[in-house]
Parts: C-alpha cells; sequence; structure tokens
C-alpha cells in the first residue's frame, strides 16, 4: 500500500476550499449562517486558508441536539466554517482511500448507497441460490452503537498507515478530538462518515480475505453474509440467521 505525502497543501488550496464551501452549502443556501458567511465570502475563505495554512485553526465547539425518526439519535451538528474544512479534506483524501475499499461497501461512496446494496443483495441471492431454486442462508448483523464505540486512536493508526503527511492527520486529529466524548465519532459529521468507512474498511477484509465470503455486502455498520451452510455462517458470529431463499 502507498503511503501519500504532502497532501496537506492540497487541502489548503483555495480552490479545494471554494469547492468545499460549495458543497458544504448545497440545500442550506437559505440558511442564516451560510447567508452570514457568504457577505464576506473571499475573506472568509481566505482568512480559514491561512488558518489553515499556518495551523492556527481551531474548530468551534460541536451544537449537540436530539433527533427522533424514529429512532433517538443525538447528532453533534459542526459549524458551517467547520463543515467546509471536513469537505475540503474528505475531497483530497476520499479518491485515495476509495481505492482501498472493497466494491461492495456500499455507504456514503459515489455512485453506491442503499439502492446500490439492495440490487447487490438480490444479484448474490439469485446467485447463491441458482436463480432461486434451491435454498441458501443470510448472516444479518450490525456492530451496536458503533459510532459511540469506536476508537478513535485505532482509527488514527489506520489512516496514518496510508497517509504519511504529518500535518494532515494532525488536522484529522484536530478533527476527532473536537468530540468530547473519550471515545466514539460524532453523528451528522461528514469526516464521522468518511471515517467509519475507513474503521470498517479492516472488517471488510477480514472478511473477504480471511474469511473468503464471496457474498458479503456492508452499509455503515449493517452487512450481510450469504452461503449455502447454515453451519459455516453460525460459525461466523452472531446475527439474525433466516433464510434467503427457498422455493416453495
Amino acid at each position: 500500500m502507498k503511503s501519500c505525502k504532502n497532501l496537506y497543501l492540497k487541502i489548503c488550496e483555495i480552490k479545494n476550499l471554494l469547492l468545499a464551501y460549495k458543497k458544504a452549502r448545497k440545500g442550506k443556501a437559505k440558511k442564516h449562517y451560510v447567508i452570514e458567511f457568504e457577505k464576506n465570502l473571499a475573506s472568509n475563505l481566505l482568512k480559514l486558508k491561512h488558518e489553515l495554512e499556518t495551523q492556527t485553526y481551531r474548530p468551534k465547539k460541536l451544537q449537540t441536539f436530539i433527533l427522533r425518526d424514529p429512532k433517538t439519535r443525538k447528532i453533534s451538528k459542526s459549524d458551517f466554517r467547520d463543515r467546509i474544512v471536513h469537505h475540503a479534506l474528505c475531497n483530497i483524501l476520499e479518491p485515495i482511500f476509495n481505492k482501498t475499499f472493497i466494491y461492495d461497501s456500499c455507504a456514503n461512496r459515489k455512485n453506491k448507497g442503499n439502492l446500490f446494496a439492495l440490487k447487490r443483495f438480490e444479484k448474490f441471492q439469485k446467485k447463491i441460490t441458482n436463480n432461486l431454486s434451491s435454498r441458501a442462508f443470510c448472516l444479518k448483523a450490525d456492530i451496536k452503537h458503533y459510532f459511540k464505540e469506536i476508537n478513535r486512536k485505532i482509527l488514527l493508526q489506520i489512516i496514518r498507515r496510508k497517509i504519511k503527511c504529518k500535518d494532515t492527520s494532525n488536522l484529522i486529529e484536530l478533527i476527532l478530538e473536537n468530540f468530547q466524548d473519550k471515545k466514539g465519532m460524532p453523528l451528522g459529521n461528514l469526516t464521522s462518515q468518511f471515517f467509519a468507512n475507513i474503521y470498517l474498511n479492516e472488517l471488510d477484509y477480514f472478511v473477504k480475505h480471511k474469511l473468503k465470503v464471496k457474498y458479503y455486502i456492508r452499509y455503515v455498520d449493517d452487512f450481510v453474509l450469504l452461503g449455502s451452510s447454515r453451519e459455516k455462517l453460525l460459525s461466523w458470529g452472531g446475527g439474525q440467521l433466516t433464510f434467503s431463499s427457498e422455493k416453495n
């Protein structure tokens, strides 16, 4: 795996910050904080650029609120200015890490998503059951309280195996440590979604290359394994074992 150095200057480039701003404002152009930022757009972006370059940038405290839709979740919202930094970071890092992700990691990736995951499941279902003519099984599992339980030190170790640019690494650590809890990442941050895929890419490689599971799909912290052997699926761990297909 090749390491990527000298990324920080790319993150700080004004054209990257401008692109990040456009992404951060998408669907939020009428929000008061966006309007306020745009009153002095050039000045605000140049100031942000200077702070990043001189490493004096510090994120503001997260705003936390409870969302019920229908599950009760604690959302931690970053300041608009900090969201621009998140997008600027992901603009540069996503193409690097995306090459390392398995094809069937479906969440928060370009041209992927829940519809893609469903189509892949249907395709795997037909393959494992010989076009629905034989019986097969599905192991469905998730990671309990995933975002709350992520070990940020381990996450940084994983990132640093690929990213050897110290300044970029320091920025990532700054963003992660802005979350006040001792462990985990905040729901609601773009970076949290991106880092979640990096963290569980370790699981993907274990399932695909150690367990050698052919039919496996992951969407954030939910994943399924399909197979023709009930015993083998059960031996791989908990979850709810159900029929993938059984012809009547």
